[in-house]
């Protein structure tokens, strides 16, 4: 007779391929709705060791309470400010993240809501699909996108990689980041400053209430008529309401956007504006990134079930998982 497997709870969605991954090693359980989670809690909660937190639905306080043999948090996706990282660092409770495997699709991204709002490429496409071509002629010319100056806020993983992807358009490449690296790009301790040099800025910096609205209307408003904001980050980076107001009245060239404060809600005065594109936050959500993605979210807890320890931990779970390492 086998031992039982030990009790994972699963907050969001997953798919088939994760969820078969995870039911090799746990006996999982979905997060029910709010009606049923008194009972729930009352009695699965103490069974609980691990929690996979899929996409941005987070683990907030409240959940985590009712889990009082929680031991592990596996964070599918490169951010965690939706888990209540203080409170399960208190309790000793390891967080680990999924960085690197997506580092490319989200790069190529930010490059392609550039060169796509830049180019006008969604309203172009709109534009013939309309008709509009045979009926009206030729639609305005655009800003080419060779040789301009881009200022990357973050300068981590997926901002050096997005960093090495400029050269080949020419670009004069400045950052903006905590401190300066040792790397061959100019850095700017004011990010004020850094976006009046910038025709492009592209924020991929971490979210959490450090870089809350870190792009205000004072970054958006140097950026200027002409520049165009990139953001494949959080959306409370920034400060979405100055962001569209300055799109209204002109004062801001155009925007890619990924991510928005409240999502799935969008601004709706952002869908009539053909210097905007939007995306439904799918910077890393290809096929084989979002498959690598959940390899390593389960690795993570494959590895914690072998020795108590993580492959991937969060920067503040990394003294906690060398110790439990030995």
């Amino acid at each position: 007779m086998t031992d039982a497997k030990p009790d994972l709870l699963l907050i969001g969605s997953a798919t088939p391929y994760m969820r078969d991954r995870m039911a090799e090693d746990f006996t999982v359980h979905s997060l029910p709705s709010e009606a049923e989670r008194e009972s729930f809690f009352a009695e699965v909660g103490p069974k609980i060791v691990a929690v996979t937190v899929y996409g941005g639905a987070g683990l907030p306080g409240d959940v985590m309470d009712r889990l009082p043999n929680l031991r592990v948090i596996s964070n599918y996706g490169v951010g965690y400010d939706a888990v209540d990282t203080p409170r399960a660092v208190a309790r000793g409770i390891l967080i680990s993240h999924t960085p690197d495997v997506l580092n490319d699709e989200v790069a190529n991204t930010a490059i392609l809501l550039w060169l796509a709002t830049s180019r006008k490429l969604a309203a172009y496409d709109a534009y013939v699909r309309a008709g509009r071509w045979a009926s009206e002629g030729n639609p305005a010319l655009t800003r080419g996108t060779q040789g301009r100056t881009v200022g990357i806020i973050g300068m981590g993983r997926i901002g050096q990689a997005i960093a090495v992807r400029l050269p080949v358009f020419g670009a004069r490449i400045l950052y903006h980041a905590r401190s300066a690296r040792d790397l061959p790009y100019e850095y700017f301790a004011d990010l004020t400053e850094m976006a009046r040099e910038s025709e492009v800025l592209i924020c991929i910096t971490p979210g959490g209430p450090a870089t809350r609205h870190l792009v205000n209307a004072e970054v958006i408003e140097a950026l200027g008529p002409e520049g165009i904001l990139v953001n494949v980050s959080r959306g409370t980076v920034v400060d979405e309401e100055a962001l569209v107001a300055a799109l209204l009245d002109g004062r801001l060239g155009g925007a890619g956007l990924d991510v928005f404060e409240n999502e799935p809600q969008v601004p709706e005065a952002l869908f009539a504006m053909e210097n905007v594109t939007l995306q439904p936050h799918i910077g890393s959500a290809s096929e084989e990134t979002r498959r690598a993605m959940g390899d390593l979210a389960c690795d993570n807890l494959v590895q914690f079930l072998k020795d108590g320890t993580v492959l991937t931990p969060v920067p503040e779970c990394r003294e906690m998982n060398a110790k439990a390492a030995g």
